[in-house]
């Protein structure tokens, strides 16, 4: 894997690395092939200015790359969100507040990545810019036998594999569902999602007011402390307790169903080295995990939310849209005012007793997917194909989406061998124990890589 945000913040400090020489290998990758469909827009300019600034290798992000998803305002750039029907609105006069923090922070920002048409689906499939392909970096190649490339994950799949690629130290993204952690898990990167109050979405174009969360992937959990200190303007104290210290949990029901064979011997293995190095999991029922798809049956608070901002557009320019997305959305469009209510009742009650059942825990452990990635070929556009992306998508999103709906926060560590494809160990809890989980995260890394 290549170096870190850190490591090479180090080099540039100690004088053995040129933040400008940085600058120009990140270019490089970004217009290499396997950035293909990664970016919406390279500003070469922008990264070679903040590269050259003097004072720049003292500050947090000393220069270095960051790559900013096709959400988030970013002054004088268009924000499209992956769409075609966004391509004529004026650029924005203004950076929003999570690019205004890394831009304070130091950060060159390298360009737009390309990303699920208006952030909704988790196999990250773009029928008009096209799709990237997913990038293992652990190998540091492509996923999957050369010419079958494999889906990247989504919403955020060019942040991902931007990152992936060594392409960006940071990518800015979003996570609703977990737009974050699955395609950090199908390219074997870190990525956090933070308790959504953590990071102001101001500036980010919406998918679920309830759920949306402003985030970011990196190449290691120091680099991904370091993005949520700058995103979230807070520090995260760092732990010196021991893995036996934590109590950890293991759901043997829901997150582990339907896993392929690649993620169970991948999760086993993980369980096994982390029991082996004095961790503590015990197996829990949590059955209250087994009341999301009824929750949910009237559609949810993404597709509900999601239409009540995009009604208006799709009455003008439906046909514009990917049908995909568009027949997602439109299932808000039937949502009753007291369906909506009693989702919001649903899900607060809900909250409540999943606290009360993980009480005494410090995390929960799980896979991020319970699938690696699919095929492109097998999930491209096409009504044929519909069936399949539909089911593949259900299952990326699955375990990430419970920890949305708790209003909770969780990494994806990548937890795979080499010569595997990419699979993620998601450690996750309910609201505001970022900090716990970052912690445990540190002390879970290097346990994991010993594969």
């Amino acid at each position: 894997m290549k170096s870190d945000l850190i490591a090479t913040r180090q080099a540039v400090q100690a004088g053995r690395l040129h933040p400008q020489d940085v600058a120009e290998g990140c270019l490089a990758l970004a217009q290499s092939p396997a950035c293909n469909h990664v970016f919406m827009q390279i500003t070469p300019d922008a990264l070679r200015h903040t590269a050259t600034r003097a004072g720049v290798a003292s500050s947090p992000l000393a220069g270095l790359a960051v790559s900013i998803k096709d959400l988030f305002d970013v002054q004088g750039q268009t924000s499209k969100a992956g769409s075609v029907v966004l391509e004529t609105q004026r650029p924005a006069q203004s950076d929003c507040l999570a690019v205004a923090r890394l831009r304070a922070a130091g950060a060159g920002l390298i360009g737009r990545t390309n990303m699920v048409e208006f952030a909704f689906s988790g196999v990250g499939i773009n029928p008009h810019y096209g799709t990237p392909a997913a990038w293992d970096a652990l190998s540091d190649q492509a996923v999957g036998a050369p010419g079958q490339p494999h889906a990247p994950g989504g919403s955020s799949s060019g942040a991902a594999v931007s990152v992936a690629t060594g392409a960006a130290f940071i990518g800015l993204g979003s996570d609703t569902g977990g737009s974050i952690r699955v395609p950090a898990a199908l390219n074997g990167i870190v990525g956090f999602k933070n308790t959504a109050r953590r990071v102001p979405t101001q500036g980010a174009l919406p998918l679920s007011t309830t759920l949306d969360t402003v985030c970011a992937m990196t190449r290691t959990v120091r680099d991904a402390i370091l993005a949520h200190e700058v995103l979230s303007a807070r520090q995260v104290p760092r732990g010196q307790q021991p893995l036996s210290g934590y109590r950890l949990a293991m759901v043997k029901t829901v997150m582990q169903d339907g896993m392929d064979t690649t993620v169970t011997r991948a999760f086993e293995r993980s369980l096994n080295t982390l029991r082996a190095a004095g961790a503590s999991i015990d197996e829990i029922a949590l059955t209250e995990l087994d009341e999301l798809a009824p929750m949910m049956s009237t559609g949810g608070f993404s597709p509900a939310e999601g239409y009540a901002w995009h009604r208006d557009l799709i009455g003008r320019e439906s046909e514009r849209y990917d049908p995909r997305v568009l027949q997602r959305l439109m299932r808000g469009a039937g949502m009753k005012a007291h369906e909506y209510m009693d989702l919001v009742n649903a899900r607060n009650n809900w909250i409540r007793r999943m606290e009360a059942a993980l009480l005494g825990y410090d995390a929960v452990l799980s896979p991020t997917t319970p699938i690696t990635s699919p095929k492109i070929i097998d999930v491209a556009p096409g009504a044929e194909r519909d069936a399949e992306f539909f089911r593949i998508n259900g299952l990326l999103l699955r375990n990430t989406s419970a920890v949305n709906t708790l209003d909770g926060c969780g990494i994806s560590l990548p937890c795979h061998a080499h010569g595997e494809l990419p699979v993620g160990l998601m450690v996750w809890h309910g609201a505001m124990h970022d900090d716990r989980i970052l912690q445990l995260a540190l002390l879970l890394e290097p346990l994991l890589q010993k594969h």
